[in-house]
């Protein structure tokens, strides 16, 4: 497995004011995805002049603003199974976010952290 992006994601039903506390902070949109669960969620990946990124989330369902590492990988299956006997939880049983470019999950470690497993589809 190969860590290819490794930055924060913060997922909010608040995701508009996230975006524009980071554009003042000088982080510009790099690329928004909207077709998250069926079009609900949106996900846009920011990133500023020093080459560092963030990711903001929308999400309706969430009771608070989450954040997470978000970790791409290069095989997600391998990453999946590597955290999983880490003693990683899958929150969502083990359901995967499927969209058509890229697979991802949301996982809570033993002592309480979250990672955000991400694999983008190429081709």
């Amino acid at each position: 497995m190969k860590i290819t992006s490794f930055n924060p994601l913060i997922v909010s039903q608040h995701s508009e004011e996230i975006i524009r506390l980071f554009e003042d902070l000088g982080f510009e949109k790099r690329h928004e995805k909207t077709d998250i669960e069926g079009g609900e969620n949106t996900s846009v990946r920011m990133r500023d002049t020093n080459g560092f990124h963030v990711d903001v989330a929308s999400s309706h369902h969430v009771p608070h603003d989450l954040t997470s590492i978000r970790i791409n990988v290069d095989d997600f299956d391998e990453a999946y199974a590597f955290f999983i006997a880490h003693g990683f939880i899958n929150t969502r049983g083990d359901k995967v976010t499927e969209t058509s470019s890229s697979r991802d999950t949301y996982l809570i470690s033993p002592s309480g952290f979250a990672v955000t497993l991400c694999h983008h589809k190429k081709g």
